[in-house]
């Protein structure tokens, strides 16, 4: 401590949150996504890097797992952690021009639907009170519905160019 004193801090580690912007044309793909503790979430493609250490190869399995598609195109463009007393990074990736190669293979504890969305109505999930991804994501997601300079930004962040 700053006085000189010895104090414990305690504090928890979870396997990295991946989040992935995977986009098809001109089109986001989102899912609806039920769990057995939650129902009705609006999402987008999303797991944990818990199957081993490249956190690329890891989205790239949560891609196809729960939309079938795979893209050879990806960013990773955004990476925070929740607190201070949680180690867990949040890293968002951007998966372009996916393809769908297989039907998805969802686990039991997942029911999953998919969806396009336009990159406006994208924007638009900010007022939905079940879209669920951290507050940090959602700032950038309002910065960029209420600035057009911002908006550009993040649209070519997802589609290229």
């Amino acid at each position: 401590m700053f006085d000189g004193t010895t104090e414990t801090f305690e504090k928890i580690w979870r396997y990295p949150t991946l989040e992935i912007i995977a986009t098809q044309g001109d089109k986001i793909i989102i899912e609806n996504q039920d769990q057995p503790d939650s129902k009705g979430n609006i999402n987008l493609v999303s797991g944990r890097a818990d199957k081993g250490d490249d956190i690329l190869e890891e989205a790239k399995r949560e891609l196809l797992e729960e939309t079938g598609c795979q893209s050879d195109n990806w960013n990773l463009f955004m990476k925070h952690k929740i607190s201070a007393k949680i180690l867990h990074d949040i890293c968002y990736f951007v998966a372009r021009d996916c393809k769908k190669i297989q039907e998805p293979n969802l686990d039991a504890g997942e029911k999953i639907e998919t969806k396009l969305v336009t990159f406006d109505e994208f924007l638009l999930l900010t007022d939905e009170p079940n879209f669920w991804v951290a507050p940090q994501f959602v700032n950038l997601m309002l910065r960029a519905r209420f600035d057009e300079k911002k908006k550009e930004e993040l649209r070519k962040i997802i589609f290229g160019g």
